[in-house]
């Protein structure tokens, strides 16, 4: 998705964008807008109230495939912020095997640092080019004997103009390149298997083994798009690009917990067995979610002002059943609607990325044009919705079901029909949906 950075993010704004990929939700829509517009608002809070001013948590609550996901991570785009998806059912209670909650933030603290050293990137690239040009020139005019700082300008800059004219990519020069740094080790003891710990005391072992030179024998082409990494990784300031993450975590980041309602405690199930880790699970999620320090490889980060969304369908769980003190972490409570059939058209029609579109864009790789006709869309709708009667309700994924099924024939052959033009109707989707309907149907005599 491509952000307009003029964009003013407005509540309005907001859900304006978040319209052109989501179809109804509005209510949801709403809260996240305000939820980000805060953020906005409390960074132009001055003194020490901006940091008594805590996000307001959201907590979407609503069936599979209504549109929690996508609503968080189209919000997190929108943003440009590190965003982190984690499913709650993935944790485990300290002192289990599995993953502690705290690598949640780890992982956010790794995704920021992506995000601002790709940033950054862009602002050495034309430098990292120069160089890594320069550097590719002077192996050319070493191969021909000659010295590039001995040439004169003018004989420099025909062998640049030639470069980047592509006239040499294929030529084979021999350049000094920085082997990668493989060091490994295996952990001994309660270590063993924890690969954040394995991955961190790696990255300094790492660190300290200096890095060596051989010489490797590439195509300019090659040649210049190793180099300029290289120079890349030389120009940045990882220093700087690790400050500027760790600001960015804490003051914008934003982690999305999926599956919360997995690790409710059912009020049936009394308080045994695996009820217990899953009431653990919540304990050790509640110190990160109301503020605390978590110790990553770039230093400590405060979660203070990190903003959760959590969601859940809790079908057999109710967000009562989940400790108190986390409740109270989420004072904002959205419940999603149900789709219906006029849902399933417009998502058919309407969003910018829609499944048709795909389709319709893949195919025209091959040369195969498509006309999908409204009464097809339509038909694939009405197909899509019977069968989440029929069956376990998943929302608008099974559109992705239906779409697979009514294009297989033509997907499959694309590559032999060059120049094909299909027309889609509702009497080609009924004849090839035929066989799903009859799997629905189906599934009321099997146990």
């Amino acid at each position: 998705m491509q952000t307009n950075p003029n964009l003013k993010l407005t509540p309005k704004n907001v859900v304006l964008e978040l319209d052109k990929y989501i179809i109804g939700q509005d209510a949801a829509k709403r809260a996240v807008a305000i939820a980000l517009r805060n953020r906005w608002r409390r960074m132009q809070v001055e003194g020490e109230l901006r940091d008594e001013i805590s996000p307001k948590n959201i907590l979407l609550i609503g069936p599979t495939g209504v549109g929690k996901t996508e609503i968080a991570r189209r919000l997190a785009k929108l943003a440009q912020a590190p965003f982190l998806k984690v499913e709650a059912s993935k944790f485990t209670e300290v002192g289990y095997v599995g993953r502690d909650v705290e690598s949640m933030i780890r992982d956010l603290a790794e995704m920021a640092v992506k995000l601002v050293r790709d940033e950054f990137a862009k602002n050495i690239e034309s430098r990292a080019s120069r160089e890594a040009e320069e550097t590719i020139a002077a192996a050319i005019a070493e191969s021909r004997g000659e010295k590039y700082n001995d040439m004169s300008q003018e004989d420099k800059d025909e062998l640049l103009s030639l470069m980047r004219s592509g006239a040499l990519d294929d030529r084979h020069i021999d350049i000094l390149l920085a082997e990668k740094n493989t060091a490994s080790f295996d952990l001994f003891g309660p270590m063993r298997g924890n690969k954040e710990q394995e991955n961190a005391i790696s990255d300094f072992f790492k660190k300290m083994t200096p890095a060596r030179k051989n010489s490797k024998r590439l195509t300019v082409a090659e040649a210049f798009s190793v180099l300029k990494n290289e120079h890349e990784e030389d120009l940045l300031d990882k220093d700087a690009i690790e400050r500027e993450a760790m600001r960015r975590v804490e003051q914008m980041g934003m982690i999305f917990i999926d599956e919360i309602d997995k690790i409710a405690t059912s009020t049936a199930s009394g308080k045994s067995g695996p009820d217990v880790s899953r009431e653990g699970v919540q304990r050790d999620l509640l110190p990160i979610i109301e503020g605390s320090t978590v110790n990553t490889k770039y230093g400590f980060v405060k979660t203070d002002h990190i903003l959760f969304i959590a969601s859940g369908a809790f079908h057999v769980a109710k967000p009562s059943d989940l400790i108190p003190e986390l409740q109270g972490r989420f004072p904002i409570r959205v419940t999603l609607d149900k789709l219906s059939r006029a849902d399933f058209v417009r998502i058919l029609t309407e969003p910018h990325n829609n499944l048709i579109n795909q389709q319709t864009a893949l195919l025209a790789t091959e040369n195969v044009t498509l006309e999908v006709q409204h009464d097809a869309i339509e038909e694939m709708a009405d197909s899509a919705y019977r069968a989440n009667e029929k069956m376990q309700n998943i929302g608008a994924r099974r559109l992705h079901t239906v779409i697979e099924r009514v294009f297989d024939d033509i997907s499959f052959d694309a590559d032999a029909n060059p120049g094909h033009h299909y027309v889609i109707d509702a009497q080609y989707v009924k004849k090839t949906l035929a066989q799903l309907i009859e799997d629905v149907d189906m599934q009321k005599y099997i146990l």
